[in-house]
Formats: structure tokens, sequence, C-alpha cells
């Protein structure tokens, strides 16, 4: 297996996960905390592809989806490139209003079509490349492709067990 296939199969399996986690939810269940401060399903399904399109984005110099599309009023929010979900407080999390598992299948399914199309054209060599020299050691193109899956797939996961505490 080489490495775009490796990469492709990877971020591959989210589309699923996130299709999964929302499907058949209503609005007000999408935006319903397991408890009082705890992230609800359309918030976590909304960062994990913050997270993918902020990051995917500089990696291609290019504008991210939520920006350039009509993304951030679905989600009651302006489209700010700078706001990911990271360091969300309790307003915060509850400020991001999904108006329903379409607009977050369908911002997710944008930004997974871009990713792809990046991941497909990749070089062994491409992964070893520096993007970003602020961390020690400096985080190489194949370290942020595995930490915006990894994150992602821990996120795709907290959203399917929280689906599954609002449907018991």
């Amino acid at each position: 297996m080489n490495v775009n296939d490796l990469l492709a199969e990877t971020y591959g399996r989210l589309p699923e996960l996130v299709r999964s986690a929302v499907d058949g939810l209503s609005a007000e269940q999408l935006r319903q905390p397991p408890a009082p401060g705890a992230n609800p399903v359309g918030w976590l399904v909304w960062h994990l592809t913050r997270i993918q399109d902020h990051h995917v984005a500089d990696l291609l110099g290019e504008e991210q989806v939520w920006v350039s599309g009509d993304w951030a009023p679905r989600f009651g929010l302006k489209a700010d490139p700078d706001d990911t979900g990271y360091g969300h407080g309790p307003e915060e999390i509850a400020a991001v209003r999904p108006e329903g598992p379409t607009a977050l299948v369908g911002y997710f399914t944008a930004v997974a079509d871009r990713t792809r199309r990046f991941l497909a054209g990749l070089t062994t060599a491409d992964l070893d490349r520096v993007v970003d020299e602020t961390w020690d050691p400096p985080v190489t193109l194949g370290v942020r492709l595995l930490s915006v899956v990894d994150d992602d797939l821990q996120h795709a996961g907290q959203a399917a067990y929280v689906r599954g505490l609002i449907l018991r």
C-alpha cells in the first residue's frame, strides 16, 4: 500500500462516521448537550469539520470552505476563518446551531472532497516538508495530516457516543 492509499483509506472512513452520527437527528437533538456544559453532536461534527477545513486550507494556501461558501449562516455563525471551536466555552458551544443534519453532512462533504483531492496528489517526499516551525520539533506535512485525522476520528467517536445518549 502506498502513502496515498493509506491516507485516502484513513480519511475515507470519516464520511460514514459523520453521517451515522447525525442521520435522523433533529436540529434540537443536534444542539442538545448530554450534560450541562458538554459538547452536543452538532458542535462535535462542526468542530471536526472546521479543524480539517482550517488545516487543509492552510496546507494548500487556499481559502477555507467555511469562508468561501455559504455554510456559516446555516450554523447561525459568521464566516470567521479563525473560529474552529478550539477553546470554546459553554456559551460559544451553544452558539453553534446547525439547521439540521444536511448542513453538517454538506459542509463536511465539501471539506472532505477537497481533502481527498489534496491527498491524491501527495508524494512520499511531500510528507517530510515542514509546515509549522513554531513547534519543537517542527511539524511536517505528514505529522499535520495525522494530527488532523486523529482529531477528527476522536470527535466522530464522541459524536456517536453522544448520539447514543440522546436517543436512549
